[in-house]
């Protein structure tokens, strides 16, 4: 009996070792073999950016010493959040592809085990819950570089948030000022594949033909006074509301009321804001008002019935001036100054 249960004890104690060993050696595995499976990854991947999980995070940086002979550029993701347009982690996301593609193509001699090598990844939320928390990630978009000498994922270089807006460039320059590696330009994929270029080609012989039978004849949309006259009419239309402002601040057509959430607000108060609803009925009635200027200037004076054409005058100038009224209201409500008639003092 009490051998039995001393071969019992040797043999726990045994197994105790061996995992003990197995443990040290799979925490303390190669810097060469950590670089060799990193760079199988990144061959396998087709956007050279390798896809971590909790496991691989602790495999390459947590469990391994440093200073590890490479850094990591990681982009943390959540799929559940792709329908928030306003993260733009979709596009965030492609472009983050785009720099690892370029960067791997721009040196293609860094392939070395030195301490320069740099590896693109991209960990997912649901997938690694535990990376999150490890990095101390809790809002989006968020990008870290984990530098050879880091110890603490928390400790690691973080993109700022306002440095988003650039896309793929301001990616590059991140990379570039903190580890002094050069990204090279950025390669984005054309427009237009080769076999689309060639199709557009092909029909544009075959349509040469026509085309220009169809300009020696007059017969083309570019003859026809109606385009032009709606071209025209956008044209003022798009300037007097101020449609390139929305577009260049990405300004919404109408906010939600704080107070009243079923509300909605189309007129802002106050100069520093224009909403897109706002620029466009302003817009309206000007339009309104160069439309009416217009007829009167080219098309009433045809009029033989003098009758009409006072009728017709009255009118426009009616109309006119409750649609400059209209513009002049709104402009003393948003900014607080008012515009008033000016009159002479000889008319006092």
């Amino acid at each position: 009996m009490a051998i039995s249960q001393n071969i019992a004890t040797r043999l726990l104690l045994l197994t105790t070792l061996l995992s003990l060993f197995l443990s040290l050696t799979i925490s303390t595995s190669d810097p060469e073999e950590l670089v060799n499976e990193l760079l199988f990854l990144q061959s396998q991947s087709k956007t050279g950016v390798i896809h971590l999980d909790d496991h691989s995070i602790s495999r390459f940086l947590t469990s391994t010493k440093t200073p590890r002979p490479y850094s990591l550029l990681i982009f943390f993701d959540a799929k559940q959040l792709h329908d928030k347009h306003e993260l733009h982690l979709q596009d965030l996301h492609r472009e983050f592809f785009l720099v690892a593609s370029s960067f791997i193509l721009n040196n293609p001699d860094k392939s070395s085990t030195s301490y320069a090598k740099l590896f693109f990844c991209d960990i997912e939320f649901k997938e690694s819950q535990s990376s999150f928390s490890l990095f101390g990630v809790n809002s989006l978009p968020h990008i870290r570089l984990v530098g050879p000498n880091v110890k603490n994922p928390q400790e690691s270089d973080a993109m700022d948030q306002g440095d988003f807006s650039r896309m793929a460039e301001s990616m590059s320059d991140f990379v570039e000022s903190r580890t002094k590696l050069s990204v090279g330009p950025i390669h984005r994929p054309p427009i237009l594949s080769r076999s689309q270029l060639g199709f557009l080609f092909a029909v544009l012989l075959i349509w040469t033909p026509f085309m220009v039978k169809k300009v020696l004849t007059g017969q083309t949309l570019l003859h026809d006074p109606k385009i032009w006259l709606g071209g025209a009419v956008f044209v003022y239309f798009f300037s007097v509301s101020g449609a390139m402002h929305n577009i260049i601040r990405k300004m919404p057509m109408f906010l939600a009321d704080r107070n009243d959430p079923n509300k909605l607000i189309f007129f802002y108060q106050g100069s520093g804001m224009q909403l897109g609803a706002e620029g466009f009925a302003i817009g309206f009635l000007y339009t309104i008002v160069g439309l009416l200027l217009a007829f009167v200037t080219h098309v009433l004076v045809m009029v033989k019935n003098v009758t009409a054409q006072r009728l017709v005058m009255v009118v426009s100038l009616v109309v006119s001036f409750w649609a400059v009224n209209k513009v002049i209201y709104l402009d003393n409500w948003k900014t607080g100054y008012g515009v008033h008639t000016f009159w002479p003092s000889s008319w006092k």
